[in-house]
């Protein structure tokens, strides 16, 4: 019916504005999250509300909604277009509690979804998809070729799936993702813990028939896609994995500070009308200086998150894991443990997405026994240990914490 609308899209802003702060204190206590431009649930409603004939549709039970995964699943398990509809098995209309906890529209104690939630929004139920776990046999793939058969079983989304990937099973245990943007989790256990410092609560996973794992989050909307922003806009180099090199060349920032407020600031501030600066500048200042403000940002965001996760769970974080495309990237990774004052650690297997995924699949169907044997899986590649002072990683914090403080009130 129309273009699926991105997580950095800020198109339904108008939306949230117009929740009254009593509905918004009311999201936040069923759901876990803030009322944000960040979730599927607005931009349903601004589908609904902007695209002829949708609403019409949709109330008269025609129109399915899903994120990317539940149109996978009912893409693999509805059979061939050409068998006639009477032969055809139902296909499967489902999402799991992973993805369901990220509309703004379910329960994070029943795990289902919230009718009251539903009506503030406008959103007709019959629209949304099965809420499943995120391990167990949903169908099979219908379609013919050479997977024609196989059991799917293992639905997380993006950061939950890198959080079981990394085997991070245990509470207390915590993974960053370091992709388009950032994402920390630290699992919390079975019963979910709402922040006071501007995480999410969300479902870090449920396997089958067991109580659902939940976790803290912070998410942080850009990091990687500041590199990209300096390759594809500014031109500062040709391939993203450049940046190292370039940053490498001059011994510290020069005084320079990127926030990269492109479409708001997400965890732990929630602004919206944030915008990015680049404070600090002086003739000194080249492209490197540059280059290397931007690869700290990435550390001082991820830093900021770690605090409040240390202040909403009463323990310190004594390690992080890591993955995803960014921790190739040696200076970053080192800088990051200089400012954490911890060790930071990558594992042998980096796509820990797609690894957690397959663990979901493998669980469900018998491959793997058990939990034990995911984290006698996994592997350390390398580990970064803080190499700079107290006092001279708390001085460059402060500074970033300044130039974040002029990014507020500009949109």
């Amino acid at each position: 019916m129309y273009n699926a609308i991105v997580w950095q899209d800020t198109r339904t802003d108008s939306i949230v504005s117009s929740l009254t702060e009593k509905q918004k204190e009311l999201f936040r206590e069923r759901t876990g999250l803030p009322a944000s431009t960040y979730f599927a649930g607005p931009k349903i409603r601004w589908i609904l509300d902007n695209v002829e004939g949708v609403r019409e549709r949709a109330e008269a039970g025609e129109l399915a909604f899903g994120t990317i995964d539940s149109w996978l699943v009912w893409e693999l398990t509805r059979g061939s277009k050409r068998a006639p509809a009477h032969t055809r098995e139902a296909a499967q209309h489902v999402t799991d509690v992973t993805n369901a906890s990220r509309t703004m529209l379910m329960d994070l104690k029943t795990q289902q979804w919230d009718p009251e939630l539903c009506e503030i929004l406008g959103i007709p139920m019959k629209l949304l998809p099965r809420i499943v776990s995120s391990s167990e046999v949903v169908g099979r793939v219908r379609r013919n070729g050479p997977v024609k058969g196989i059991p799917i079983a293992g639905i997380l989304g993006d950061q939950q799936a890198a959080t079981f990937g990394q085997a991070c099973v245990e509470p207390g245990e915590a993974k960053n993702t370091y992709g388009t943007g950032n994402f920390m989790l630290l699992n919390t256990g079975e019963e979910p813990q709402w922040s006071e410092h501007g995480l999410i609560t969300t479902i870090a996973y449920r396997l089958g028939n067991q109580p659902a794992v939940y976790a803290l989050e912070g998410s942080i909307a850009v990091t990687g896609s500041l590199v990209q922003w300096l390759r594809d806009n500014l031109g500062f180099f040709n391939r993203a994995d450049q940046i190292e090199a370039l940053a490498r060349s001059v011994k510290d920032n020069g005084g320079c500070y990127i926030v990269p407020a492109f479409s708001g600031l997400l965890a732990p501030h929630w602004r919206p009308e944030a915008r990015g600066v680049i404070a600090g500048l002086t003739r000194y200042v080249t492209k490197a200086h540059i280059a290397r403000a931007a690869l700290e940002a990435t550390a001082y965001q991820t830093r900021e998150v770690v605090e409040a996760m240390n202040n909403d769970s009463g323990v310190e974080l004594t390690s992080l894991r890591v993955d995803g495309g960014m921790v190739g990237n040696g200076l970053l990774m080192q800088f990051q443990a200089d400012q954490l004052g911890v060790p930071v650690t990558v594992p042998d297997i980096t796509e820990t997405t797609a690894l957690g995924a397959a663990y979901a699949a493998g669980l469900a169907v018998g491959f793997f026994r058990d939990l034990a044997e995911i984290r006698s899986l996994w592997q350390e590649k390398q580990t970064y240990t803080p190499q700079s002072s107290q006092e001279e990683r708390d001085a460059l914090f402060a500074r970033w914490k300044d130039a974040v403080e002029r990014t507020y009130n500009w949109a």
